[in-house]
């Protein structure tokens, strides 16, 4: 039999966006909060570098607006970034006043950094290299202060509930397997905050978590996707043989520390005119390029000294748990995936083309991004667009149509390690073809043979089915948008072309 839950909104997603949505919403109503693991388990409680955000004397939202343009390559959309500038001072402030405990210099203000493409001091940092985790405990206490908040861990969500009605498809909900058993849960309003997709990806940053379910769900119903092309990759994850890989904060780089070679030469200073400062993605293929020329690239952070373990505690545990010691030698580091800047196209409020259904965080394709990421700009579109769904979703009307029910059951898994073996072989084609450099033979390739995976897939295998639809969604942008652009590097078209500026490709 199949349970059913009536809610005011569902929250799906338990990172950054999702957690501050449904903190913020549930002073308007009840709400549902599905998260597929545990409410800790998200990108949001891994994020190192920090919240950027124009506090600083001598900074201005303006400054950070072309700092935002400049990064995300003649695609961002204007109004969303000047929103992102505007309002994100205040979503800081809001946070630290709710018990976050940031980093603040000796007069009790901001201890701010700087990160690549960053013209001034601007990011909000706690604990050092913990800010993530920072964040994700404070917002997980107000969640859970909330009497108006249900929380359902372990819940997977397997597709969205549609009614149709005079004014066209609406979404009602969701359906989901919650440990184990059907579950149907109606609500007024819908948010998807379900984090980001870099498991499509062999080599990553991402939690396990993040397989694409929010963009493969919302594709399956028929909302409106776009820019899938555009992953960023982190130029400098822990070169390790794990999964996920652990992440080497911008902010190290920030400080001083320098790319070297295998021949323990540096070469960023030949490739671009900000060196290891330039843009993530630029670092990324130099460091990729490095790695096909002469084998590893390594982080040298040792001028730091042993002030590198004040400054970056966690990251020096993460080495020294692996048997390097940063403040004496080089840190062997690798690009990885590590965001997705499409996903869902939303409006200013959050709001889909799908009704009553909203995207917000890194599934949500805001505008603000454009082609690539500037740095430690995600935590802050969580904060702020989470804000402007949670004030839309009061407007929703209450008691909405809702699907008749029906009988159904969660499709068994009848054999997980095939599952695990599609899901490798999906991750091993997109890094072989659709990672950092890409080109038409080689993503014609990538298309046809995940067309041939999903075909030996069976309906158990529900999560490795949402990482493949998310996998083709990412080839085949790539394989339409000939040129390079952000995040986008095709190496038989490597300029960026003036007939795609401003062009997006849509689903």
């Amino acid at each position: 039999m199949t349970d059913r839950i009536r809610t005011r909104f569902l929250v799906i997603g338990s990172g950054v966006a999702g957690l501050h949505t449904a903190w913020r919403a549930s002073a308007h109503g009840t709400v549902t909060v599905l998260t597929k693991r545990t409410l800790f388990d998200s990108a949001t409680a891994y994020a190192q570098g920090g919240i950027a955000a124009a506090l600083g004397a001598g900074d201005s939202p303006e400054l950070h607006r072309e700092d935002t343009l400049a990064a995300g390559a003649a695609l961002c959309d204007r109004e969303a970034v000047q929103v992102l500038v505007e309002e994100g001072p205040t979503r800081v402030r809001e946070l630290q006043a709710a018990g976050a405990r940031f980093d603040l210099d000796p007069d009790g203000d901001f201890k701010l950094g700087k990160e690549a493409a960053h013209s001034r001091h601007r990011i909000v940092h706690a604990n050092g290299d913990q800010t993530g985790a920072e964040v994700a405990r404070t917002l997980v206490e107000k969640v859970r202060e909330s009497p108006n908040i249900d929380v359902r861990e372990t819940a997977r969500v397997l597709d969205l509930l549609l009614v149709q009605d005079e004014g066209g498809v609406q979404c009602a909900g969701v359906r989901a397997s919650i440990a184990g058993r059907p579950v149907e849960i109606v609500a007024d309003a819908t948010v998807l905050a379900t984090g980001g997709c870099g498991q499509i990806f062999r080599y990553t940053t991402n939690p396990q978590v993040a397989t694409g379910d929010g963009f493969a769900i919302a594709h399956r119903a028929g909302a409106r996707l776009a820019d899938m092309e555009f992953v960023q990759f982190h130029p400098t994850a822990l070169d390790t043989p794990e999964n996920p890989l652990a992440l080497i904060s911008e902010a190290v780089r920030g400080e001083g520390a320098i790319l070297l070679n295998a021949k323990g030469q540096r070469f960023m200073p030949k490739r671009h005119r900000l060196a290891e400062l330039a843009p993530r993605d630029v670092v990324a293929r130099e460091i990729f390029r490095e790695q096909q020329a002469h084998g590893r690239v390594f982080l040298d952070a040792t001028k730091m000294g042993a002030s590198f373990f004040t400054r970056f505690p966690g990251i020096s545990q993460l080495c020294k748990a692996r048997g390097i010691d940063p403040a004496h030698e080089p840190i062997p580091v690798t690009p990885a995936a590590h965001y997705m800047m499409g996903g869902v196209v939303t409006d200013l409020a959050g709001r889909s083309s799908l009704a009553r259904l909203y995207a917000v965080g890194e599934v949500a394709r805001t505008g603000v991004h454009g082609a690539n990421r500037l740095a430690s700009n995600s935590l802050l579109e969580g904060l702020v667009f989470a804000e402007r769904v949670a004030r839309d979703l009061q407007q929703t009307p209450e008691d909405l149509p809702a699907p008749e029910p029906e009988a159904w059951s969660v499709p068994a898994l009848d054999d997980r390690g095939a599952a695990q073996v599609a899901a490798d072989e999906i991750r091993q084609i997109m890094w072989d073809h659709a990672s950092i450099a890409r080109t038409a033979p080689g993503l014609r390739r990538c298309v046809a043979m995940l067309q041939q995976l999903g075909e030996r897939l069976t309906s158990g295998a529900t999560e490795e089915r949402n990482l493949l639809t998310t996998a083709q969604l990412v080839a085949e942008a790539a394989l339409l948008r000939k040129e390079s652009r952000g995040g986008h590097f095709r190496s038989d078209f490597p300029k960026t072309r003036r007939k795609w500026q401003g062009r997006h490709i849509t689903w």
